[in-house]
């Protein structure tokens, strides 16, 4: 964005006031959003509601009039500044499932903007979808921009089914016909800046970190890694699961291997999230305490926020990643391990991750698997040399074939094609 004439519209992250301000080339507009409706919109409607429903309703998603108000209001408050902000004939790129009423809502009142939507999370198949009692304001909604994008194929094909289900949109590809207009729907799988994380990964003192670590661990023959938000989609107690039965079928042992565990802390108002911290707290302390040895605990957890150059050391002194998400858009945790390390490691990643399509020669799993899972874990950890660097070399590739400026051109330019 550095590289645009931009200015970027969003929620400071609290309820105090902010005025707008410029940083790196890029004009910032804060919106501001109090408590009460932090908690209905974003803890409530967003969180509450939305999110567990696009995550295959792995926690039962709540139904409240009073969130979807909110809802409706802040989606509109976003709409107002970006009317006023926005150009003639400028290009709006509108990002995520809080704010999927934008789309029609600024249309209405600047027919003559670009606008794209581009959803980060995963999209549900309609027999979920359909649940939400506001189904049609959310199609309809997202249907206001010219572009909807999403991170894999299926998205965006249970996306246009909806669409013609719960509108008058027609067409049996992309693009839709909605209301005069085409609508294009499409996958943009979305991806880091692959050359900062080889840049960081690189440096004299990222190595030296990275033993460090491993040696701060006791030098472990195997050292697993899994690093998530703390969010019960992720599959967390079941990689902690897997791991137990392994140690307690002594494919894996304690101190010869160990596990880190970062769980960065998030929406720590809410209640699932409050059980799940909980319950991955307690699966460790069981782990720890019929495992673990004095000075040499089987899981290290941390449970708080990294900066990307101890990240990118944890990464490089890990041999193997553990990714195992029920569900997730994308995952990028995956593509950072693989674009830091220069030496072969293995990934076991969840197939129910936006990532796995790029990355088939990691050691794809199902996470309701625990059989699998545990295979997996263990083929990786005791991979030949030859198979590792054969699996790596792909890894690799596909990560570096498809950048973070790659996903933002790609959509942009069809944005303006289409547009």
């Amino acid at each position: 964005m550095m590289n645009r004439r931009c200015t970027w519209v969003g929620w400071p992250g609290d309820s105090d006031h902010a005025d707008p301000f410029d940083h790196e080339g890029i004009r910032y507009l804060p919106v501001e959003i109090d408590e009460q409706e932090i908690a209905d919109y974003y803890e409530g409607m967003s969180n509450g509601t939305l999110w567990p429903l696009y995550h295959d309703a792995i926690r039962p998603p709540e139904f409240r009039p009073s969130w979807w108000k909110t809802y409706e209001e802040i989606n509109q408050r976003f709409a107002d500044v970006l009317a006023d902000a926005a150009g003639q004939n400028s290009i709006v790129w509108v990002h995520d499932y809080q704010l999927q009423l934008v789309p029609a809502m600024l249309r209405r009142a600047r027919p003559e903007l670009k606008i794209g939507f581009f959803l980060h999370i995963s999209f549900p198949p309609q027999e979920l979808f359909m649940q939400l009692p506001w189904r049609q304001q959310i199609v309809k909604g997202m249907l206001g921009a010219d572009v909807v994008g999403f991170q894999v194929p299926i998205a965006a094909r249970n996306f246009a089914v909806l669409a013609r289900r719960l509108t008058k949109a027609q067409g049996r590809t992309s693009p839709l016909t909605y209301e005069g207009r085409g609508v294009h729907i499409g996958a943009y799988p979305i991806s880091i800046d692959v050359k900062r994380f080889e840049g960081i990964g690189q440096r004299p003192a990222t190595q030296r970190r990275a033993n460090e670590i491993r040696e701060s661990l006791g030098s472990p023959k195997v050292l697993l890694l899994g690093v998530d938000r703390l969010d019960y989609t992720k599959g967390i107690t079941a990689r902690l699961g897997a791991y137990k039965e392994l140690l307690e079928e002594k494919q894996l042992s304690v101190p010869d291997t160990v596990m880190v565990q970062i769980a960065v802390p998030t929406r720590s108002n809410v209640p699932a999230y409050i059980e799940q911290r909980n319950e991955i707290e307690r699966l460790i302390g069981e782990l720890n305490g019929d495992f673990g040895r004095m000075g040499a605990p089987a899981v290290h957890y941390l449970h708080q926020n990294l900066d990307v150059e101890e990240l990118v050391a944890l990464y490089i002194a890990a041999d193997v990643l553990v990714v195992t998400p029920y569900r997730d858009g994308m995952n990028l945790i995956a593509k950072e391990y693989v674009a830091s390390r220069v030496t072969a490691g293995a990934v076991v990643l969840s197939e129910f991750a936006g990532t796995a399509l790029s990355m088939p020669s990691a050691y794809l799993i199902n996470p309701h698997d625990v059989q699998q899972m545990k295979e997996a874990i263990y083929a990786a950890a005791n991979a030949t040399p030859r198979e590792r660097e054969r699996r790596w070399r792909s890894l690799r590739r596909g990560v570096f074939t498809w950048t973070n400026n790659d996903w933002a051109d790609a959509f942009l330019q069809a944005l303006v094609e289409v547009a």
